[in-house]
């Protein structure tokens, strides 16, 4: 996993949100925190969380429903998949649409109707490159009938691969042109999702067992 800041070190996070009320709420919320988090507000502007103070925040905390009834889906993908650690924050609580955010990669789902409680430790663990289990998304796990098998992305899947056959995760930087701490952020996003079907992988010989029984890999490849 990502390092993320330090213990002394202030979080950063920035929120997408088109309430006002809500992202004052957070702000709040993250300004009583102990120690602070620190809030940038993008309102309704994506582009804020790509330039700007935006663009370094340690987290993201995203409304899934920045257009009346069309949940961007395709943003989120864009955030995880370019790196970013996401919650998102949201409206919606039915279990499907909680469960198609963590698959597409987000560290955390929580409903609007949670509060700091939740809210501000899903912030430091999603800081630190670790998911967070809020009560709604429990509920939707326990709801869940998918199979133990991970939705694992193409990009997830092929860091994976890379970084079994590697000796560093430098070298597997380099070899598909991304951070380390993007490198970082997809294998914690592929232990989060084995983490979610009841599958933990806490260490690498974990994750490669996991991958050998999904046939994500094959013995061959790992002993060339």
């Amino acid at each position: 996993m990502a390092a993320g800041p330090a213990a002394d070190e202030v979080i950063t996070a920035v929120i997408v949100d088109d309430h006002a009320a809500i992202a004052a709420g957070v702000r709040y919320w993250c300004s009583q925190a102990t120690p602070p988090i620190e809030l940038i507000d993008a309102g309704d502007r994506l582009a804020d969380v790509w330039t700007g103070p935006g663009a370094a925040a340690d987290v993201v905390i995203f409304d899934l429903e920045l257009v009346p009834r069309r949940p961007d889906f395709g943003e989120l993908r864009r955030l995880v998949d370019s790196g970013r650690r996401v919650i998102v924050y949201s409206q919606h609580t039915d279990n499907e649409t909680a469960i198609k955010c963590v698959d597409l990669g987000a560290l955390a789902y929580l409903t609007k109707r949670e509060g700091p409680e939740h809210l501000v430790p899903a912030v430091r663990a999603a800081a630190r490159g670790e998911a967070y289990t809020a009560p709604s998304l429990s509920g939707a796990f326990i709801a869940d009938d998918s199979p133990s098998r991970p939705n694992l992305s193409q990009r997830e899947t092929e860091v994976l691969r890379a970084w079994f056959v590697a000796s560093s995760k430098e070298l597997v930087a380099a070899k598909l042109n991304i951070t380390v701490k993007t490198v970082d952020t997809y294998i914690a996003r592929v232990r989060v999702k084995y983490a979610n079907v009841g599958r933990p992988a806490p260490t690498k010989s974990d994750l490669v067992s996991r991958a050998l029984d999904d046939g994500l890999v094959t013995l061959a490849e790992l002993n060339p």
